[in-house]
This record gives C-alpha cells, structure tokens and sequence, in this order.
C-alpha cells in the first residue's frame, strides 16, 4: 500500500497540469535569449521524494564550478539524454551518477510539464518519483559540490519565495526565487518546483 501523500501524488499527476502558469511566476523578467540553437537539447530532472517518520523530503543539488553548465547553481538530479534513451530513463541514470542512488529502488510516479530554456537551448523534462527509505549517498564530486535535503513541509511555506534585481549578460532582470536552506533556487530549478508546489497545495 503507498504512503498517502505518494498515492494522492500519483492520482494529481495523471490529470491535467498547472504547467505555464506555475512556470511563469519563476521566470526572469524580462526573458532574454543567448541562445540561438533551433534544436533544443533534451535533459530529465527528478524530484526524488523519500520519507524520515513523518515527514517527506527531496533532494536538490549544488553544481560544481567545473561542469559545462549552471556552474555553481542548485538544481535537481539530472543531465541531457542519451541517444535511444528515454526521458525517464534519463533521469534516473542521471541521479545515481550524480548521487548513488540505485535504480532499481526508485519508483517514477509521472511526469511534470515539460518546458524549453532559451538561455541555454535545453529543453527540460521533469520527473516525480520516490523510494521507500532514506538513501545512502555517493556523490559524484566532479559535477556535484554538495547535496541537501528539503522537506515538504519548508517547501510550502509562503516566506521562502523572493525576488532581486540583476545583471545578466549586460541584461538588467528581475529573478523571482526560492529562499530555503540558506541557497538561491532559481531559473528551470525554481519553475520545476513552482510547478510541483502547485500540485501539492491541492494534495496536502
């Protein structure tokens, strides 16, 4: 028998998506695009949801200042497709690269809408999925400076969404953002989990 927020979690996933509308509220303003590649790159992200008692946590991760992209910014697990490789497939290979958890333990519960990043040329497909315990972590130190938890519960807090002006690329912007365990989450990170926030609020 599934946990009651994973049950609930896999019934809102089947029915149609907040999608754009939760994506909006978390996208620089004004949009800006450096990237001018047609052919978007396809990547897969996960939300991997475990629980510790009561209480449900994910992960997200800080990328090194070595990787090729989103140098030193928190993301979720996850990295571009693999040709013949499915998009879930993806995001799965790609957590237990970057973080050692087995393949064989997570089970996907749906997908999250997709979007394009035109900064970057990716194109994002974000994932929904759980295990039944917390994880023991080996943590890939090329690509992952350091990994934290975040449970459910500081994510539904209304206080932890913020927004600052910025300079990007010569481009004066606003970043709207998400203030939780003393890091900055913006830019796909933070539309990702907009969208999953979105999706909770009429679950719990």
């Amino acid at each position: 028998m599934k946990p009651t927020l994973i049950y609930n979690l896999d019934k809102a996933l089947k029915q149609e998506l907040p999608g754009k509308s939760a994506h909006l509220k978390m996208m620089v303003r004004p949009q800006y695009i450096l990237n001018q590649n047609n052919t978007p790159i396809p990547a897969a992200v996960l939300i991997l949801l475990y629980p510790i008692k009561k209480e449900w946590y994910f992960f997200l991760t800080k990328r090194t200042e070595t990787v090729e992209y989103h140098k030193g910014q928190i993301s979720l697990p996850g990295g571009m497709v693999e040709k013949n490789e499915s998009f879930e497939n993806t995001a799965i290979r790609e957590t237990y690269e970057e973080i050692g958890i087995q393949p064989k333990t997570i089970k996907i519960l749906g997908a999250l809408t997709p979007f394009y990043i035109p900064v970057s040329g990716f194109e994002i497909f974000p994932y929904v999925g759980w295990i039944k315990n917390k994880p023991k972590l080996t943590i890939q130190n090329k690509e992952v400076a350091k990994v934290f938890s975040l449970s459910i519960k500081d994510l539904m807090q209304k206080k932890i969404k913020k927004e600052k002006e910025s300079v990007i690329s010569g481009h004066q912007v606003k970043i709207p953002f998400f203030q939780l365990k003393g890091e900055m989450i913006w830019g796909a990170t933070s539309m990702i989990i907009s969208e999953f926030k979105y999706i909770l609020k009429g679950i719990i």
